[in-house]
């Protein structure tokens, strides 16, 4: 696995020291935890994205969700059109600040086996998201 480096700003070659920040892309869509999957899966499918940042009520970060996650709840037989994203069984997923290593970034990633890692301010505000490389 790759790290994706979208938007570089760091000269420093040494990847010992870059962090999250040098190599994370814009937020991309966020959404309320009180949103359904159903519409959570339309704004997924127009806005072209693989996964969506999910925010509580305070406009803080607690995690994504994943589109192949989305599909699996609404395909499943205890599916109802009133599940909202923060009635999803499990966590959503880490986040990470924009200061840790891309190291640490990579090795968390990997353990967890996450394509995606949302970046957030030490508000709990997102940032940006990690992203592997396909």
């Amino acid at each position: 696995m790759t790290l994706v480096q979208m938007q570089p700003r760091s000269t420093d070659a040494n990847p010992v020291h870059r962090t999250v920040d040098d190599a994370m892309e814009a937020a991309g869509p966020q959404v309320c935890d009180d949103m359904t999957v159903e519409v959570a899966l339309a704004v997924m499918a127009s806005a072209r994205a693989g996964h969506l940042l999910v925010c509580d009520e305070d406009g803080l970060c607690t995690g994504l969700v994943i589109q192949a996650q989305l599909t699996a709840i609404r395909d499943s037989v205890a599916y109802t059109d009133q599940i909202r994203l923060r009635d999803l069984p499990g966590d959503r997923g880490p986040v990470t600040s924009p200061l840790t290593t891309m190291a640490e970034a990579e090795h968390a990633m990997r353990y967890r086996r996450l394509d995606a890692l949302p970046v957030v301010d030490e508000q709990g505000s997102a940032l940006g998201v990690l992203a592997l490389a396909r």
